[in-house]
């Protein structure tokens, strides 16, 4: 009975051997393999099982890309200003085997990298570049930490300044700078508005100005037309009542003649108008029509009896 309970105990030590040696590799991540020390293979994601007492998962790696945030960094610039810079750094290990042994302390060494790599390229630029070449200290510090890291099977992504932090003397500087910066934008803005304004106040009244005078001419014009039109129909409405006026004089003497008047009408008629003409206050000779009448015959028995005499005499000249 006891080699039974010997091969029961043998059973389960293979069995507790087995489980701890079955591994299950996580997505995204990597183990590291090693046999009686030296490196043997990289596990990745699935079920993986390892030689007991021969092999061993020396290092578990994380595959996915990580962020290193360090402590600001106290760096000089050209022109000797201290200030301290905060430095973000994304990288993501791409060979595990490199990783594992390339370098003792992988965040450790990336962090040392990252401040004498800040510290160079910062020396050789001033304040004024440091503050706004940010892009460029970028680009450049990946590019130089991203060949340093490539032997320790990192690799980097994005170096990132996080912040900036000048001494606080140069922060005052640079506020008062910026509000004398703001001041002098509010000026020209201010005058230029006072500017605009004025010209758009001239430009208005020179409009107003055109547009009073083209207005006064076409008052003068509908002024005259008017005028105009006002003479055109006096002198129609003069013209009408003088023929209207010529037309009931013809019609009245149109009526008279039609009425055969006698000789007594014409002579009460005659002696109307004498009277009218009588009332004036002038002196006026009036003859009466009978004696014109025989003036008339005298005349024209003076001219007969002068023809008479005259005529022998032109016919014996003539012989």
């Amino acid at each position: 009975m006891g080699w039974i309970y010997a091969l029961l105990g043998l059973v389960v030590i293979v069995l507790i051997l087995i489980i701890c040696n079955m591994h299950i590799v996580p997505q995204a991540h990597a183990y590291v393999i090693t046999r009686l020390g030296a490196y043997s293979k990289t596990w990745s994601t699935g079920f993986h099982i390892t030689v007991p007492f021969i092999e061993r998962v020396s290092k578990r790696i994380n595959m996915m890309e990580q962020v290193a945030d360090f402590q600001p960094q106290s760096v000089i610039t050209k022109d000797n200003v201290r200030m301290q810079i905060d430095t973000v750094v994304f990288y993501q290990i791409t060979d595990c085997k490199l990783y594992a042994y390339g370098v003792t302390n992988p965040l450790l060494a990336i962090e040392n990298l990252t401040a004498t790599t800040l510290r160079n390229i910062i020396g050789e630029l001033d304040l004024d570049s440091t503050l706004t070449s940010r892009d460029i200290i970028n680009t450049r510090m990946r590019t130089i930490l991203d060949e340093a890291t490539d032997p320790w099977g990192i690799k980097v992504n994005r170096v990132e300044l996080k912040n900036i932090i000048p001494p606080r003397e140069i922060q005052d500087a640079m506020e008062k700078q910026m509000k004398a910066e703001r001041e002098r934008r509010e000026a020209i803005l201010r005058a230029e508005g006072e500017r605009n304004s004025t010209i758009l106040v001239a430009e208005g009244r020179k409009q107003s100005t055109i547009l009073e005078a083209e207005a006064e001419k076409q008052a003068a014009i509908l002024r005259a037309e008017a005028a105009k039109e006002a003479k055109i129909r006096e002198a129609e409405g003069e013209a009408e009542a003088i023929l209207q006026l010529q037309k009931a004089t013809a019609t009245g003497i149109e009526m008279i003649n039609q009425a055969a008047p006698s000789e007594g009408y014409i002579a009460i008629k005659g002696l109307e108008a004498l009277e009218k003409v009588g009332a004036g206050q002038s002196t006026k000779l009036i003859i009466p029509s009978e004696l014109q009448s025989l003036a008339g015959l005298v005349s024209s028995a003076a001219e007969l009896a002068k023809f008479g005499a005259t005529a022998p005499a032109e016919k014996k000249k003539s012989e």
